[in-house]
């Protein structure tokens, strides 16, 4: 931020980091930062423009404000504008910190001491980078947030007195992605899905309410295996859906992940269980060079202990934020980071289990099928995930190994602490309200349906409760009426007159679907 660094730049353009624009304007704010100091960073969601009308255009990644909007063509300059309207970047931020070090920020808050704009800036360069810059402390200037929480999504925080700021980061330095607000998001938050789920089971009577978690449980556990394409034995998928019911309960630690890992592998004869000590990333191989061919390159082995270290942090519940929002951070933050040979998807699922039921989000003893509502909405579960690894790729260096894997040459960490998970809490919350709004009172209201077939059953005819339970999936898969072979096979015993009974109860319990 010092006033002798100019950034020059020619005006309107059409075309700028490689990304078109709508119309002919002038980047401003985080693009002419990364342009000008040549920043090897994942380009931000949307870009910053001022045109040459009096209107605001979104469109195609960029954020085109008016001319009135134009910063000057300084470091200060872009740099406020950037803190103003386009919200915190700490990937960003802390590149550019790197490159400008600590004179600028000294320079900025000297001729400005009381600019909000400038203590923020101040803080957030001792808090990114962990160096105390050549400053006394503030004593003047109104507290001002760090994050703008009518912009991104922000912890209660507490004051930093250094810097007349409060402190309102969800994370810590060492995880801490941000999360937009947005009209999806604000709609979402507003629904109040988790008192929602608490009315749904209030009037559920107790034995339903447990069969209905049961069954939910069971169901998120088979899908979160099967959005990995595999079909494990029962006892494991039982062992996993165990595990996910108690989500919540263990504090999140290392040691916490590695027991999930092993419960997740079941037999680790053939895959090393513990942090990786090699590169890794998600793709395929050439069919003749068997070189790598990455869609995604997870996080380096060596910052894996600080990464996980912040997640654990993050995770622990102890700064409040919204559940589902810190959910998406933490878990999708875990799933880019790819810390384990194997496990790592199931236990990326896991980890939203943990953050709603850490936050109380769902009702005690219900565990939301999360994995089922993902399973059913797989183009935009990859979406999601790619929708940060297409901006990431392009700024790791990396170099194959001999054994067809990869091993990147640059600093990543920063990437992996430091992302926007907006998409990820649109994508999150959709399917949380999918299995508050459909799959619990579905499934509870299934239990009670079959509860009263049950009943009706055994009014007609004797049977034992396994016999029952094959009669309602013959009826159920044959549209309410005996097949030829439900006739001719297990229920040949039955009369012409308790057949046509038995069929007329379920099409008045079950005929409407």
């Amino acid at each position: 931020m010092a006033r002798s660094r100019r950034i020059r730049f020619s005006g309107p353009v059409t075309v700028f980091l490689e990304r078109l624009l709508p119309e002919r304007a002038t980047p401003a704010g985080y693009a002419v930062l990364i342009d000008a100091y040549q920043l090897r960073v994942p380009l931000p969601r949307t870009l910053s423009a001022t045109g040459e009308r009096h209107r605001i255009v979104e469109r195609s990644g960029w954020r085109i404000l008016t001319p009135r909007h134009q910063p000057g063509a300084s470091l200060d300059g872009h740099l406020t504008f950037a803190l103003k309207y386009e919200g915190l970047d700490l990937a960003v931020l802390k590149r550019l910190f790197e490159v400008v070090g600590p004179n600028a920020i000294v320079d900025a808050v000297r001729r400005k001491p009381t600019s909000s704009y400038a203590r923020r800036v101040w803080f957030l360069y001792e808090w990114l980078l962990g160096e105390r810059v050549d400053l006394p402390n503030a004593e003047t200037g109104a507290y001002v947030r760090v994050v703008d929480p009518e912009q991104q999504w922000a912890a209660e925080g507490q004051t930093s007195p250094r810097h007349r700021v409060w402190n309102n980061l969800p994370g810590t330095p060492a995880f801490c992605p941000l999360v937009f607000r947005t009209a999806a998001l604000e709609e979402f938050v507003a629904m109040n899905l988790a008192a929602k789920a608490q009315a749904a089971v209030a009037a559920v009577p107790r034995d339903i309410l447990a069969r209905t978690a049961a069954f939910l449980l069971l169901k998120d556990a088979k899908s979160s295996y099967a959005i990995e394409g595999e079909r494990p034995p029962q006892d494991r998928v039982q062992r996993w859906g165990r595990a996910i019911g108690e989500a919540g309960r263990n504090p999140l630690s290392i040691e916490e992940l590695l027991r999930l890992q092993a419960i997740v592998i079941g037999d680790a004869r053939f895959v090393r269980l513990g942090l990786r000590d090699e590169g890794g990333f998600v793709g395929e191989h050439d069919r003749d060079s068997r070189l790598p061919l990455p869609e995604h390159i997870s996080a380096r082995p060596e910052d894996l202990p600080s990464l996980i270290a912040g997640m654990v942090a993050f995770g622990g519940g102890a700064l409040k934020i919204d559940g589902v929002i810190a959910a998406s951070a933490l878990a999708f933050g875990f799933v880019y980071t790819h810390p384990f040979v194997d496990g790592n998807g199931r236990i990326h699922r896991y980890l939203i289990h943990h953050a709603l039921a850490g936050r109380g989000f769902n009702p005690a003893g219900v565990v939301f099928p999360v994995s089922s509502a993902i399973l059913e909405r797989m183009d935009g579960y990859r979406a999601v995930l790619d929708d940060y690894s297409r901006r990431l790729l392009p700024v790791i260096q990396w170099e194959p190994t001999a054994d067809g894997n990869v091993r990147v040459t640059s600093d990543t960490a920063d990437f992996y602490r430091y992302f926007d998970a907006t998409p990820h809490a649109e994508f999150l919350y959709e399917c949380v309200r999918k299995t508050i709004d459909e799959d619990l009172p579905r499934e509870t209201e299934f239990l009670e349906r079959y509860d009263r077939f049950r009943v009706a059953i055994e009014r007609l005819v004797d049977m034992p409760a396994r016999t029952v339970d094959l009669l309602f999936r013959f009826l159920h898969q044959n549209g309410g009426r005996f097949s030829k072979r439900a006739r001719n096979g297990e229920f040949s015993r039955l009369t012409e007159g308790e057949v046509k009974a038995l069929e007329a109860a379920f099409a008045d319990i079950f005929g409407d679907g």
